[in-house]
């Protein structure tokens, strides 16, 4: 049950903010929308407010905004062309088309910021266990030692010591570290092994060889600073989704690692057992996803829209309605495969023998 709860509310939110984003650029330029849906496919309720009728369909996998002269084929009344999408100026069609993603990525830096001003549990930078045969060991450091600072930069949490170890490229590290209420310096000089990455990719890093006690504090950021944090996250998730992204393209990543509906339901649930914060968070880095995959130039999704559109614009000519029909038929085979290969994996994650 929380795993369907935690799915609702974060497919929805991510939706509604989608959707929204196209609904309110719309009506800032005058085009008149017939319809936003909830969902895709047999429509379950719907209502009519003023011009749009609002509907909730049987499939909550997506949604979508109808515009007047949206469709290539689409006939307007001579008396509605001033309302029609078709008939707008290239850049605001680009602003309407480009406004459901770029709200999502917006989304996902507000809840990230929301998520840095409440506060986030952060690992202290305490040692709980000295790995044998490190640096860290030959130099003398203790479990309950606290790290207070490496290379003059103080250490409030253990991710500094992860920043900075990594690049030292094996050169020696003063480090000023508390026991027992007295400070001292220790000189270490990390040593280089393998790792795999991220992404499976075994790469050289560069370690002493300390664990963390697993001591947490909360590390809590003001409004301003918490939205700027924000952005930088949102960006930081963009460059690793699309980084991601051109490994499974180049077969680095094997595409099993796609998933569908069902491992985001299974994530969402459990993130939410862990505290409304982490579902919170997890949400934010799926907006992400969702904002870059629809700006990807696969044609049906708004990418592919958008490069169309600069198409026309280097062309300075609308582009023949034929061919545009073609294209938004690749695109939907794209798409429904992806889908297909998405459910599939997460079929085969369930039952695949532990």
């Amino acid at each position: 049950m929380t795993s369907i709860l935690a799915f609702a509310f974060v497919l929805g939110a991510l939706i509604l903010v989608h959707e929204l984003g196209h609904f309110m650029v719309a009506k800032l330029f005058g085009v008149r929308v017939l319809t936003f849906s909830f969902g895709f496919g047999p429509r379950l309720i719907g209502r009519r407010w003023g011009e749009t009728e609002y509907i909730l369909s049987l499939l909550p996998l997506g949604g979508y905004v109808r515009m007047l002269g949206e469709e290539p084929t689409e006939e307007v009344a001579k008396e509605e062309e001033r309302w029609s999408f078709a008939l707008r100026p290239l850049r605001q069609r680009a602003a309407i088309v480009a406004a459901g993603p770029l709200s999502n990525l917006l989304f996902a830096s507000l809840l990230f910021a929301f998520v840095f001003w409440l506060g986030v549990p952060k690992l202290l930078p305490v040692i709980g266990e000295v790995m044998e045969d490190f640096p860290a060991a030959q130099a003398g450091l203790k479990p309950g030692d606290r790290v207070l600072e490496i290379e003059g930069r103080q250490v409030r949490y253990w991710e500094t010591l992860l920043e900075v170890i990594p690049r030292c490229q094996g050169r020696e590290l003063h480090l000023l570290i508390e026991r027992g209420g007295r400070r001292f310096e220790l000189k270490i000089r990390p040593k280089a092994v393998k790792r795999k990455n991220i992404f499976g990719e075994e790469v050289e890093v560069y370690q002493i060889g300390v664990v963390p006690s697993g001591q947490v504090g909360i590390e809590r950021h003001r409004p301003l600073e918490a939205f700027l944090k924000g952005l930088r996250q949102t960006y930081w998730v963009s460059k690793l989704v699309v980084l991601s992204v051109v490994k499974i393209i180049r077969g680095v990543i094997s595409a099993r690692t796609i998933g569908g509906p069902i491992m985001i339901a299974q994530m969402a649930g459990q993130e939410a057992e862990k505290g409304l914060l982490r579902l919170l968070f997890f949400t934010a880095l799926l907006s992400v996803n969702l904002g870059l995959l629809n700006l990807f130039p696969i044609p049906i999704l708004d990418g592919g829209h958008l490069l169309l559109m600069g198409l026309e614009g280097v062309l300075r000519r609308p582009l023949d309605t034929r061919k545009l029909e073609v294209v938004q038929k690749v695109g939907l085979i794209i798409i429904v495969s992806l889908m297909v290969l998405a459910f599939y994996n997460d079929i085969t994650r369930i039952w695949r023998p532990k």
